[in-house]
């Protein structure tokens, strides 16, 4: 009996390895997942500016990009089964410094690019005194640069002074922990709040932004909290204690299957109608927040943990979320997509063929080429840009019309008999038959 109590509180004593094997899996795995999105998103860019319909998983770089992402996503499963839900959580601050230091090696590549070589843009930088560039470069990325230096801060603060108490989560704590009245009472409460919020998202159309990622936030708690005993759950029956046989293990796998795709649902209609980046400012602070409140509701993993060591790890979420905030706010957005038109001419074209050769809803602008026999086919071009958006044939004049709730406006079609033409040697026409411009 005395065995088995030393026994039981040495698995619930601090351990600092567990936290940090499970903090480096944690990291390793944002990292490679932030990776992953960068190659899979240079594949889709290579394959809309390249001639011909190809899909994404005829790619090698998109292969590699899924491989990364799997390999990511599995090393953040398992730094759960490690590190307590509360310091694993708001490690995804390193998705967001990850993103950014690639987006600055992919701009310092563009600059060598464009200058051809290294040498050469040195010898600009010293002989054309372009320095107006790293003003501009400085001016633009300064607050980013502080926002990086605070978010990891901040990560080292809540790692350092974060919970370090380990339970073993068997079937048997996992229940206990299930029918407790802390998680039943916030469990009451989170069902209440979504409800709520989702009736005034769907019925009310109130589309805010806070609104839709709060709802992705309190299904997140929910599912951080069955990834973790998943992930606990796996390690003991790896380590020989088998947990399969519990139905406890079923209903966490259902629960965080479900969360996981409504979650992305959201997502999807948030990032429809908002900025990604202000939406991944929002989203990784409230679901940091609702991570936190749920794994002390449900693991009670800050019972052990003095005043200051609360406070210390409190004070470095909050430079983390100060730092996301600033590392997104100073990303630079998008240009819209202005395409230019040409017309190419295509000789010994019927009407009706060139007709059928245009893309659907362009309406035809005609010329004498019609007469004679020659069509003018409409091609879109982007200077500088190799991406070209999907669009539903619309065609709105000077952009591309990619929504399927608008209303298309189409060039106006050209009459031949009312169109002027100079009247050469041979032409079948008189000069007093033209229409005057």
């Amino acid at each position: 009996m005395e065995g088995l109590n030393s026994a039981q509180e040495q698995l619930e004593t601090p351990s600092y390895t567990d936290n940090l094997i499970g903090t480096l899996l944690a990291i390793f795995g944002n990292l490679l997942v932030s990776i992953s999105v960068s190659v899979q998103k240079q594949s889709h860019v290579a394959l809309a500016g390249a001639k011909g319909a190809r899909q994404c998983y005829d790619t090698g770089t998109w292969w590699c990009g899924l491989v990364l992402m799997l390999a990511g996503e599995g090393a953040l499963f398992a730094a759960y089964a490690y590190a307590p839900l509360s310091v694993v959580a708001p490690l995804s601050a390193v998705s967001v410094i990850s993103k950014y230091y690639i987006t600055i090696i992919i701009i310092i590549m563009q600059t060598v690019t464009r200058y051809r070589c290294v040498t050469s843009s040195i010898l600009g930088f010293l002989f054309l005194r372009e320095k107006w560039k790293l003003k501009e470069f400085l001016k633009r990325y300064i607050f980013t640069f502080l926002g990086c230096i605070l978010t990891m801060g901040g990560m080292f603060l809540f790692v350092m002074f974060g919970p370090n108490s380990h339970e073993p989560l068997n079937a048997e704590n996992l229940v206990k922990h299930l029918i407790g009245w802390p998680f039943l009472l916030y469990l009451l409460l989170e069902i209440i709040t979504f409800c709520l919020v989702l009736y005034f998202y769907k019925h009310r159309h109130a589309h805010y932004l806070a609104l839709i990622l709060l709802l992705v936030a309190l299904l997140g708690s929910v599912t951080v909290i069955t990834v973790k005993a998943m992930s606990a759950m796996l390690l003991l029956s790896v380590q020989g204690s088998l947990q399969f046989t519990y139905p406890i293990f079923y209903v966490m796998l259902v629960c965080m299957v479900a969360t996981v795709v409504f979650q992305a649902s959201f997502l999807t209609q948030a990032s429809h109608l908002y900025d990604s980046s202000l939406i991944a400012c929002v989203n990784y602070v409230f679901s940091t927040v609702f991570a936190i409140g749920a794994g002390a509701i449900f693991y009670l993993e800050f019972n052990h943990e003095d005043v200051l060591h609360i406070c210390m790890f409190l004070l470095g979420c909050a430079l983390c979320f100060v730092g996301v905030f600033l590392i997104t706010k100073n990303k630079k957005k998008t240009k819209a997509f202005e395409p230019y038109v040409t017309m190419d001419m295509v000789k010994g074209l019927s009407p009706t063929a060139a007709a059928r050769s245009r893309p659907a809803g362009l309406g035809y602008v005609g010329g004498v080429e019609g007469v004679l026999g020659t069509q003018p086919i409409p091609r879109i071009h982007h200077v500088g840009c190799a991406v070209q958006p999907d669009y539903n044939g619309s065609f709105s004049y000077g952009a591309l019309v990619n929504n399927d709730s608008v209303t298309p406006v189409n060039i106006p079609v050209v009459k031949q008999e009312n169109l002027a033409v100079t009247p050469g040697p041979g032409h079948p026409y008189r000069a007093e038959e033209l229409k005057k411009d």
